[in-house]
């Protein structure tokens, strides 16, 4: 391993991240960062010229259509099924004091 993670590194970083590591998972944990930036450090090495930066592994196109509405107004036949009903809308319990 290139990097070494020093134990105030994993403190800090469990501070960041308000967590509680015992002693055998700070270890755990200095041990799967230092392979991390190794790793990071591995991919550093390729050669990406040319190569256009992606979000995505699969290109994501919005796909437009119009906007058709299909089921019509069905208003009366959904509140036929609300337990409570106030004009043409459903009545909930009030939720905020």
């Amino acid at each position: 391993m290139k990097h070494k993670i020093s134990d105030e590194t994993i403190d800090y970083v469990g501070i960041l991240a308000k967590l509680e590591l015992p002693a055998e998972e700070k270890e755990a944990a200095k041990t799967d960062m230092e392979k991390m930036l190794d790793y990071i450090d591995t991919l550093n090495e390729l050669d990406t010229e040319g190569i256009e930066p992606m979000s995505h592994v699969f290109p994501v196109n919005n796909v437009f259509r119009e906007d058709i509405v299909t089921n019509g107004d069905k208003k009366e036949e959904i509140l036929a099924n609300a337990p409570l009903r106030k004009d043409d809308r459903f009545e909930v319990p009030k939720t905020i004091a």
